[in-house]
């Protein structure tokens, strides 16, 4: 609280990082830096950045149809090759879209944003219109959400935004994160929660009409299995139907599918250059982007 009211009667800005470097005998993690803000926030009733706290920016976006106008007058230029950092939201003044922008996909996970930023997906010319890629690298930061909000709220319902996360209760999670709010933000829920974010994949469900084997899927952990039930009885009547449906079936069969298992053969592990390739990842998503596409037209 001292370092707060110091950060906004100075007009400083902190990050949650600095925080936990003033003291780190004391809070021996960042998770508890993480906490105490958010509590403090949740306890004043007030946003985290109406205490001059700010999170260190983690998510990226990749697409040249998007211009980040900041502040300062600076206009970070979002290419098609390349992630872009998400700057913090009290830096930006507007974000500007461009017309030809047809779809927007949010993928869980950097390694796959990477493997589609270097093939230029956001272009391929297989899929109407360009796009943008997003990703928060696994639960995403409030930046990532922020922007994920502003388009889901913006953009023209005939542009769907979906998203791409790994066949098991975490990946559901972060998706619900996306779509419904966090439950350590829950005060900032209306301001984040981008509703119109839709569930791309992946399915353990769809795998055997993809003709990948269900004896390379994944076994569940306990903590695979208690993140689904907690899913299930905490937020069960919330949920989709098909996510419920979903997180019964992982459970059933005590099997989950990670993204990586469309770029892999023989294992769910191996990442990107298997013997299915890239190309079988992009085939994937290209059919399901288009099916986005026409259901929204």
């Amino acid at each position: 609280m001292n370092f707060a009211h110091g950060a906004v009667t100075q007009d400083l800005s902190l990050t949650k990082r600095d925080l936990f470097y003033q003291d780190v005998t004391l809070f021996r993690s960042q998770k508890t830096v993480d906490k105490l803000v958010d509590d403090l926030a949740a306890t004043l009733e007030l946003d985290r950045a109406d205490l001059n706290i700010r999170a260190t920016s983690k998510g990226l976006v990749c697409g040249s149809g998007l211009v980040i106008h900041l502040l300062d007058g600076e206009a970070l230029r979002v290419n098609d090759c390349e992630g872009t950092l998400i700057p913090a939201g009290e830096d930006i003044e507007r974000f500007e879209v461009q017309p030809d922008v047809s779809w927007v996909l949010v993928v869980e996970k950097e390694a796959v944003f990477q493997t589609l930023c270097r093939l230029q997906f956001t272009r391929y010319p297989g899929l109407p219109g360009c796009g943008l890629i997003i990703t928060g690298k696994g639960y995403p930061d409030i930046a990532t959400r922020q922007l994920v909000k502003t388009l889901s709220d913006n953009l023209p319902d005939e542009i769907p935004i979906m998203g791409l996360v790994d066949g098991d209760a975490y990946g559901l999670d972060i998706l619900s994160v996306y779509k419904y709010g966090s439950q350590s933000l829950r005060h900032e829920n209306e301001k984040l929660a981008a509703h119109r974010i839709q569930w791309l994949g992946v399915r353990a469900s769809e795998l055997t009409g993809l003709d990948i084997p269900l004896d390379i899927l994944i076994p569940i952990t306990k903590h695979d299995e208690k993140k689904a039930m907690t899913m299930l009885q905490h937020h069960g009547s919330s949920l989709p139907v098909e996510w419920r449906k979903e997180l019964m079936r992982i459970l059933h069969r005590r099997k989950k599918a990670e993204i990586e298992i469309l770029t892999s053969g023989g294992s769910a592990s191996q990442i990107a250059e298997g013997p299915r390739g890239t190309s079988y990842l992009v085939h994937y998503i290209c059919h399901k982007i288009l099916h986005f596409v026409e259901m929204s037209a």
